[in-house]
């Protein structure tokens, strides 16, 4: 499916976006470092637990990248209305353009899009009918990634076998549990974070689904029962 690039001159938003991106390269480059790697090597686990990790690592940088840059529907200057759906439109009194409705105006953005749910900081980027299946892609395997790095830190602490092999000269080694620590409040706090957002993105869309299947069904039933209705007319 090919997507628009959309890109965003927000400060703001370049900000929020790096902290995402240095929580993770920083659990990235040091969970593998310090623990997937040194417990492979000692036999206390095996290689699906390292190619798991870098899997959901990968995944999740991916969908972050997709959605910051995917256009997520922004309207253009000058949009074709066809005859049928002119009464779906209105004006937007912030740009004085018209726009379908169900479609807001992004003060950070500085333009209209359809069916916006949220400009979201995080991804430097607002949340539309174009890019809104990507934002919960991204949820996901952050949750995935966060929950992974979180029971690797456990299990290190709490019930792998000790390392018999370290090297205390390396910086890894010499602040172990310093950086363990803050690698399990980092994943706390995104996976606490995700998972509320996550919820709420999925609460809406099953609200929207029991606002509108209840309404399609009497169309869809009452196509059903014309087309029998011609069928047995042509017989």
């Amino acid at each position: 499916m090919g997507l628009r690039i959309h890109f965003v001159v927000d400060p703001q938003g370049w900000l929020c976006m790096g902290l995402i991106i240095f929580v993770w390269l920083f659990n990235t480059f040091l969970i593998p470092k310090l623990i997937l790697f040194p417990h492979y090597e000692e036999g206390h686990i095996s290689v699906a637990a390292i190619l798991c990790y870098y899997l959901f690592a990968l995944f999740c940088i991916i969908s972050l990248l997709r959605a910051s840059v995917a256009d997520p529907g922004r309207l253009p200057e000058s949009p074709k209305i066809p005859i049928t759906e002119r009464d779906f439109w209105e004006l937007c009194n912030k740009c004085n353009m018209m726009r379908p409705k169900r479609s807001h105006h992004c003060s950070r953005c500085g333009h209209c899009v359809r069916r916006m749910d949220h400009h979201c900081p995080w991804i430097n980027n607002c949340v539309g009918e174009d890019n809104h299946w990507l934002f919960l892609q991204l949820c996901f395997y952050t949750e995935l990634l966060s929950s992974y790095t979180l029971l690797l830190d456990f299990c290190h602490c709490y019930y792998f076998e000790p390392l018999k092999k370290v090297n205390w000269d390396l910086f890894v080694f010499r602040h172990e549990l310093a950086l363990t620590r803050i690698s399990t409040f980092m994943g706390l706090i995104m996976l606490v974070g995700i998972s509320g957002l996550f919820y709420t993105q999925l609460i809406g869309i099953c609200n929207i689904l029991d606002l509108y299947v209840p309404n399609l069904m009497p169309r869809i039933q009452a196509g059903t029962s014309s087309d029998c209705h011609l069928i047995a007319v042509r017989n």
